[in-house]
């Protein structure tokens, strides 16, 4: 997997902080494994979300003054529908989620 690499650039007094990860890779492995079937419902990868594109989220979720935390349940539901829309499909790595809930008893 590509590591995200954060850069500084210093223009005068401002600092602008920036953020690149060579995401290619990662949507080829999950095209990969979209292309093999999953067959239980428990414990199955669904996705594989770039870190730069978690940023990305996340950053969009503060600049509209929703201050989610990375990992709280606010954030699971964010990444949960987000992987749900058609636009963000290229991150699944199951060819058809699972809707519901998993776990014991499924």
């Amino acid at each position: 997997m590509s590591k995200m690499e954060t850069r500084f650039h210093l223009d005068g007094r401002a600092i602008t902080v920036e953020h690149v990860q060579d995401v290619e890779p990662i949507l080829d492995t999950n095209k990969e494994l979209r292309s093999h079937a999953q067959k239980s419902d428990w414990g199955r990868m669904v996705a594989s979300v770039p870190a730069v594109i978690e940023n990305k989220w996340l950053n969009e979720c503060w600049e509209r003054g929703h201050q989610i935390q990375y990992g709280s349940a606010e954030w699971r539901e964010l990444v949960w529908r987000k992987l749900h829309d058609p636009e963000y499909a290229k991150f699944r790595t199951d060819s058809a989620l699972v809707q519901g809930f998993m776990g014991f008893g499924s």
